[in-house]
């Protein structure tokens, strides 16, 4: 069936109110698009036509992208509207996934999408997360630089293998994360260097500058002072995540009974508990209560198992 025609009988069946065709439909296309090797848009229809509302496991895996193992490519799972993030800051990343998928239009008028993000904050606060969901919205594939690959401690190397990762990555439409960003975007102004960081720095801020706006580059650092102040203002977007309000940890946890999860206590309660924590940290927790009450079951007790686990991980935070 041409393509044409196969979205025609789509609407014609979904205004017949043809469910039982209009599935059938929605898997032709489907089986199309895993033919075409477009498995996001594969996975994410297969998502919306699911019965259970949950995420329908892909029966594709992402091989890693090779290139000398300086990268590794990863499916994106996560969405914007699965993450706790500041009006602020969802208003910034939904103005950059706009300007992406509008870009035609932008380059008629001879302006590009901005497409370079700098997240910083503490660890356990969505910066990781906030990529995966900005590649998900673009449907696009997510690739992580790899550093055990990257830093060498043969002089040059480095700088060299970055060039390889940036020259790489021009050519594809994707979501480039670089996490750590500090550990190879340092200042240059260190009187102990001997040179080969302000290589390194200068490698790469060529490579930001070349790559093509199709691609996003996403950077994430827990210590954004120590970046190059160069690399910096490479950057169109600077967003801070910051560790979660106890009002932010109730309605995160609200967001988790609304997709049919209990706890057995107010989600007030859990977030008194667990002021101060990461979002990390209190998602671990919620997982952890629902494993040792699916392992106790039928006689687990939800409400003792999740205020034991509350008091374990206070006495923990009491003793760091």
């Amino acid at each position: 069936m041409a393509r044409s025609d196969l979205l025609l009988n789509l609407v014609e069946a979904e205004h017949r109110g043809d469910k039982q065709r209009f599935r059938t439909l929605v898997e032709a296309i489907i089986a199309e698009e895993r033919k075409k090797q477009h498995h996001l848009v594969a996975d994410r229809l297969e998502e919306l036509i699911t019965t259970t509302g949950s995420s329908a496991k892909s029966r594709y895996q992402s091989p890693p992208v090779t290139k000398d193992g300086l990268l590794l490519e990863v499916v994106p799972r996560r969405r914007l509207a699965d993450l706790s993030l500041t009006p602020e800051t969802a208003a910034l990343v939904s103005e950059v996934i706009e300007e992406q998928h509008r870009r035609d239009l932008l380059r008629t008028h001879g302006l590009e999408p901005r497409h370079r993000l700098l997240l910083v904050g503490p660890p356990g606060n969505g910066k990781t997360t906030l990529a995966e969901a900005i590649a998900a919205e673009l449907m696009v594939p997510m690739l992580v630089a790899s550093y055990e690959a990257l830093i060498s401690s043969y002089l040059g190397e480095t700088a060299s293998r970055l060039a390889a990762l940036f020259e790489f990555v021009r050519s594809r439409e994707c979501v480039l994360f670089l996490d750590e960003f500090d550990t190879i975007a340092k200042e240059r102004a260190d009187d102990h260097d001997i040179g080969e960081l302000k290589r390194v720095v200068s490698s790469l801020l060529l490579g930001v500058d070349q790559l093509p706006s199709h691609v996003v580059l996403v950077t994430a650092s827990n210590h954004p002072e120590v970046l190059d102040r160069a690399a910096g203002r490479r950057f169109q977007i600077h967003i801070t995540l910051s560790p979660p309000s106890q009002a932010e940890i109730c309605r995160f946890v609200e967001r988790q009974e609304r997709c049919g999860s209990s706890f057995g206590v107010s989600p007030e309660t859990i977030a008194s508990a667990m002021a101060g924590a990461s979002y990390s940290e209190v998602e671990d927790l919620l997982l952890d209560v629902r494993r040792r009450y699916v392992l106790g079951l039928p006689e687990a007790d939800l409400k003792r198992i999740t205020r034991e686990r509350l008091n374990r991980w206070r006495k923990h935070n009491q003793k760091q």
